[in-house]
């Protein structure tokens, strides 16, 4: 891997300039602010603004195809991340219409995909179910054919993002009988279908997400993506850059595992803690320093971490450093942002209530860990039966 900096052309700092201006222009307060209320980490204007400018396209795409180049796509993503874009509703759009322009017929992927790029349409994911738990192929909601149609029955945890999209990412199971990953069948479910109910849920960090019930919901086969049965190819792919389980860039221009929009979060609030104590002159106290040290040295090393194995590290050190940088700011370091009194403009508020989230987005930490210890390090399938008892 090639750790040195890239040179920008004439060209590329223009782009840079380019885009801080645009980001600048559309991503005011007052989106910041409506984006905190709603909890949606969505904005249809700023969203609809991306999708005119052509960029949603260009960061979809390959070079090769028109899209970004490597160094440009670097820019941006950078770019996106400093101006604290709305952008969870595009991560997943973006992720599905890649699984719609593989298994999708053309007759389907012209009419979703134009509508991705000008941001007119948005893609969610319907995987978790109130009982299923991170095991997405325990999957209970059904889907039954009736000629050139399928019934749907069932209800989705976590869909966030569906009440803001067009169409969700569907997992069903349409033989019962079958081994579980080979029971299910992907469709891309227009969620204007009668029989489709969101209810939102608000989580401890203020984010909003939902519950989706799906009550003999009629869907065209059009939208069935892959083969009956075949959902886990389908759905392979899309887990896979959800869990983080994807090959290094080897120019250096990625992020080197995913997490790394919430994990500027957690380094921003490192930043204001030690900004705190610096002007506080707390720092001075040889216990201040060691702790806010350690702080910084463990995001630095999560921030190094590849792959799946950076996934793990970025979520834990949230839930480890969260609780510490608000002690060492004290009482006033638990008040919200845009509250009056607080100490680092509610930073380490944020983190502490959004670690817990972290660890459980795509998948606990404790899947991610058998995961690493299963197939990185070859310690064999992990047994959750109970253990045996000896009779004499």
């Amino acid at each position: 891997m090639d750790f040195s900096r890239p040179q920008l052309t004439d060209d590329d700092q223009a782009f840079r300039d380019e885009v801080r201006t645009f980001l600048a222009t559309h991503v005011t307060e007052e989106v910041k602010r409506r984006d905190r209320e709603t909890g949606d980490n969505f904005d249809e204007g700023v969203h609809l603004a991306l999708g005119a400018a052509g960029y949603l396209e260009a960061e979809w795409k390959t070079e090769e195809d028109g899209g970004f180049s490597r160094v440009r796509r670097r820019i941006w993503e950078l770019e996106k991340r400093r101006a604290h874009v709305p952008w969870v509703t595009w991560g997943t759009t973006s992720m599905v219409a890649r699984s719609v322009a593989s298994f999708g017929s053309p007759e389907l992927c012209e009419e979703i995909l134009p509508g991705v790029f000008s941001g007119h349409i948005r893609l969610c994911l319907g995987y978790t179910e109130p009982e299923g738990g991170s095991d997405v192929a325990t999957c209970k909601t059904r889907a039954v054919r009736d000629g050139d149609h399928w019934i749907i029955n069932g209800s989705k945890m976590f869909t966030t993002g569906a009440h803001n999209c067009q169409y969700v990412f569907l997992i069903t199971n349409t033989d019962p009988e079958a081994r579980k990953h080979k029971s299910l069948t992907m469709f891309l479910v227009p969620l204007n279908t009668p029989g489709i109910e969101i209810q939102g849920l608000r989580t401890v960090d203020g984010d909003r997400t939902n519950i989706v019930y799906y009550s003999d919901v009629r869907v065209d086969d059009k939208y069935r993506l892959g083969e009956v049965n075949g959902g886990w190819t389908v759905l392979r792919e899309p887990l896979n850059v959800e869990h983080g389980a994807v090959e290094a860039a080897v120019d250096g221009l990625a992020d080197v595992s995913i997490m790394m929009h919430q994990a500027n979060f957690m380094a921003e609030a490192v930043d204001k803690a030690g900004a705190v104590v610096g002007n506080t002159g707390s720092i001075a106290d040889r216990s201040v320093a060691y702790r806010l040290g350690k702080a910084a040295a463990r995001v630095e090393a999560s921030l190094s971490a590849p792959s799946i194995f950076g996934r793990v590290a970025l979520a834990q050190t949230m839930r480890d450093i969260s609780p510490d940088l608000m002690d060492l700011l004290g009482s006033a370091s638990a008040l919200p942002i845009d509250t009056d009194g607080s100490i680092d403009n509610g930073a380490s508020d944020y983190i502490f209530r959004f670690a817990p989230l972290v660890g459980i987005y795509g998948g606990t930490l404790e899947v991610f860990r058998n995961m690493i210890a299963q197939y990185v390090l070859g310690l064999g399938k992990p047994s959750y039966s109970p253990p045996a008892v000896k009779t004499s």
